[in-house]
């Protein structure tokens, strides 16, 4: 099992209309290698299904330290100063952003045989965000962890990774952080958009979770999860 990063960005761009292909080309050519050559991940390139103009990519570091470096080294570089213009002609907003972790010792992406250049069947994955209160993030996981995620994966789904909120400051300011919320975060894989149809229709028909929530995480968890759905691009390692 090959671990990932032990921080993740999770990103969500909102583009100029018709711009997404734009984007997704120059960014599969020229901003994969050159990044991770600064010893960063970038685990991930998607077209959300639910927003032709939102393109959505994880990007991973081994620490806080390696992250405010690499950063700095890429944002001051020769491939960004080279395409920079090209890449921002296409975005309206880049800001939408939550730093993440690990929610546990298996809620890193297991990234093991994984190559880019390998075709390979693409699957329909989610990103499913649950806004938490910061003081109910240890139960909210325990709950995360004991409870619904048997039950989803009883239903037929892959989770592929857990992340929380990581409240370090933020130490490359240029770039914004969605710092003020606190989230868990889990990510999961499909077969194509019919399958992840029929998987939410069997863990309807199983779980209530208002009959299994701890009282005390009911006011957080019936706030309604946000739901990515996301069609990983040519290149994207996760798929």
């Amino acid at each position: 099992m090959q671990r990932c990063c032990s921080i993740i960005e999770l990103r969500q761009y909102t583009l100029h209309q018709g711009m997404r292909d734009t984007l997704i080309e120059l960014f599969d050519r020229e901003f994969v290698e050159s990044q991770e050559s600064l010893g960063m991940r970038i685990i991930g390139q998607f077209r959300d299904l639910d927003d032709p103009d939102r393109f959505v990519w994880l990007r991973g570091f081994d620490s806080m330290a390696t992250r405010g470096k690499a950063l700095a080294a890429f944002y001051g570089g020769p491939v960004w100063q080279t395409h920079r213009d090209a890449a921002n002609a296409t975005m309206i907003d880049s800001d939408n952003v939550l730093l993440l972790r690990p929610g546990g010792a298996d809620g890193d992406f297991d990234l093991a045989g994984r190559d880019r250049e390998r075709s390979a069947k693409s699957h329909l994955i989610t990103a499913n965000i649950q806004y938490i209160a910061s003081d109910a993030g240890p139960d909210f996981i325990e709950f995360f962890e004991a409870e619904m995620r048997p039950r989803m994966e009883a239903a037929g789904t892959q989770i592929l990774a857990t992340l929380v909120t990581d409240s370090s400051p933020n130490n490359f300011p240029a770039l914004p952080l969605r710092d003020r919320e606190h989230v868990l975060v889990w990510f999961e894989r499909h077969d194509g958009e019919t399958g992840y149809l029929d998987y939410l229709t069997r863990l309807r028909r199983t779980t209530d979770w208002r009959e299994v929530a701890p009282f005390a995480l009911l006011p957080q968890f019936m706030r309604k999860a946000e739901v990515l759905r996301l069609m990983p691009s040519a290149r994207s390692l996760l798929r």
